[in-house]
This record gives C-alpha cells, structure tokens and sequence, in this order.
C-alpha cells in the first residue's frame, strides 16, 4: 500500500484497542492483533474492515477479512466465522477507526519541508523558478518541473514527465511520461465528512493518487486522494482541463474525458471509456468498457459494456435522440 509511504501508522493495535476506541464494552475472547484497516477488497485476515450496505454483502462475505465493522441488521447477512463490531452507524465510527490508526491523517496542512530542489539530487531534471520539493521526493530522468510548482514530501515522479507551472502535488505517485499542464492540484484530502449533532466530522482520507504511464492531465484538473482504498488513473487516460475526480475513483485505460466532467466519489470506470464535456458521474457506479457518454449528461446508474448514453438521466442514446427530435 502506498500510503505507508505518506501517513504514520500506529503499530500494535489490538481488537480490544478497537472496542475502546469506539467507547464500546465488550468482553472479548480473543484480543489478536488488527494490522490494518482496508476496504473488504483488499483486506487481509488480520486486517479490519467495514460493511455499510448490504450492496456489498457478497463482497464481505467473500473478503478474508475477519473483522468487520457493521450494524445489527447485516449480522445475519454474514458468515459466523466473522467477528462483527457492531455499532450504529457504520460510516461515523468507521472515521473514527481510522484516526486512530493514523493520528495525523486528518491533517493536510502545507508541508513545511520544502525547500528549493537540489540540484545534484536532481541533475537529471529541469526544474522553473519558485519551484518547492519536500522529503524524499522522487523524481525520474528527463523530467521538466514549471515555475511555482510544489511537490510535497515523498512524492513519485517516473521518467520524462512534464509538469506544469502553478501544480500542487501532494500523497502522489506518478508513472513515465505523464503530462500535468498548469494549475493542477493532484493529492488533496477528498469531500468526505458527516453532519453529526451541531457539527461536521471529518473523515480522514489515507488513500492516495496513482497515476500510470502516458497519461495527461490538463489545466486545473482537481484529483482527490482515496479515503480508504486509493484514487487511480489508468495508463494513456487524457483528462481535459478543469476535471474534478473524487476520492476513491478508478479510471481505467485509454479514457478520453473532456472538460468539466464531475466524478463522485467511489465510482470505477472501465476501459477505453470517452466522457463528452460538462458531464457528471454519480458516486458508487459501475461505467463498462468502450462506454461512450455524451456531453452534459447525467449518469446516475450503471452503464454496461459497448453502451452509449445521454442525456439526464443518461439512457441509451438512440432513445435520447428519438425523444428528443
């Protein structure tokens, strides 16, 4: 997981840490240790995940997660062999395991570490004036950095990639030959919070950005880091300008997406997909293979494989133009 590369973990975590982080008195008959907390997908037995809706059921029952974290209606929906920590609202204290995993992961204040790159470090790179580079930052031959730019600490950079001026990079790993034009802001904490009583909680974001070989990401593109799991872009995807892709989202390879598509978050995108301006992605979907989506549409289901869409909601597209004649 990348995000051992950006966030401090606490080490040593017990079940029964878990119960009391979440003010929850239980008696526990085996207090093992939890490693880490995933989604149902990429969790490991000694890890410990959530299940929120029962959309995902067979997903936990199939996970080799142990524990999971869940209400007293999906119980019966899972195996015995699970341990459940039951609460009454999954996604509430779902945050608050988080941060106790991680402590600073609510923080995303500047990275007081920056400093003008060294150029010995860095002598096979190009870099503008004003540019900014953190910790550990990695950074691949025949790379050009524009003016202005900030790459935060431990930062991936491959090979012969062209970044813009005025681009932010933050919690990132970047393939070969990937172009970021201006104004990018590549790694921020996602738009994830619940309104509880009189105040806003924030959820913490521990994903980050992976972003593959050739791909392009145009002006003032905003890509938001993974809450749980991480935000992802598929080799040779092009982005147009002013794109915003929320957290969790996978874009998969060879994707067209023109400007001013609106992404919601946790919604996977399949191959070879080609997005026409000003069109918004609902969060938590399905979009298959060589889906065509038409400009200005909104997307609010699943879109299967070889489909064409448009309109609002987006319907198949002959029946879009016959309504429409």
């Amino acid at each position: 997981m990348y995000n051992k590369f950006f966030f401090k973990k606490r080490n040593k975590v017990f079940v029964q840490d878990i119960y009391k982080a979440l003010k929850i008195k239980k008696k526990i008959t085996e207090n093992y240790i939890i490693n880490d907390i995933k989604d149902l997908s990429l969790a490991e037995e000694q890890d410990i995940s959530f299940l929120h809706s029962s959309k995902y059921k067979d997903l936990a029952c199939n996970s080799k997660c142990k524990t999971i974290i869940t209400l007293e209606k999906f119980s019966k929906l899972l195996p015995k062999e699970k341990n459940l920590v039951i609460v009454d609202n999954v996604l509430l204290n779902l945050a608050k395991v988080v941060s106790f995993f991680y402590p600073d992961s609510l923080n995303d204040n500047f990275d007081d570490k920056c400093s003008k790159p060294n150029k010995k470090k860095y002598k096979y790179v190009k870099f503008g004036k004003n540019v900014l580079v953190g910790k550990n930052v990695k950074i691949g031959k025949k790379s050009f950095i524009g003016h202005n730019t900030i790459i935060e600490s431990n930062v991936v950079i491959g090979n012969n990639c062209n970044i813009g001026s005025n681009v932010i990079l933050k919690k990132t790993v970047i393939g070969d030959n990937v172009t970021i034009l201006d104004g990018a802001v590549i790694g921020k904490k996602g738009y994830g919070f619940y309104p509880h009583e009189k105040k806003n909680i924030r959820y913490p974001h521990i994903g980050v950005v992976v972003i593959g070989d050739n791909v392009e990401i145009g002006c003032n593109n905003t890509i938001d880091r993974g809450s749980i799991s991480n935000t992802t872009i598929g080799n040779n995807t092009f982005l147009d300008n002013q794109v915003h892709i929320a957290h969790n989202i996978r874009i998969g390879k060879n994707c067209i997406i023109t400007a001013q598509v609106g992404f919601a978050g946790s919604s996977v995108i399949g191959d070879r997909v080609s997005i026409g301006g000003q069109a918004g992605i609902s969060g938590h979907l399905k979009i298959g293979n060589n889906v065509q989506i038409g400009g200005g549409s909104g997307v609010i289901k699943n879109i299967p494989d070889n489909t064409k869409v448009m309109g609002y909601p987006a319907k198949d597209i002959r029946s879009f133009l016959k309504e429409n004649r």
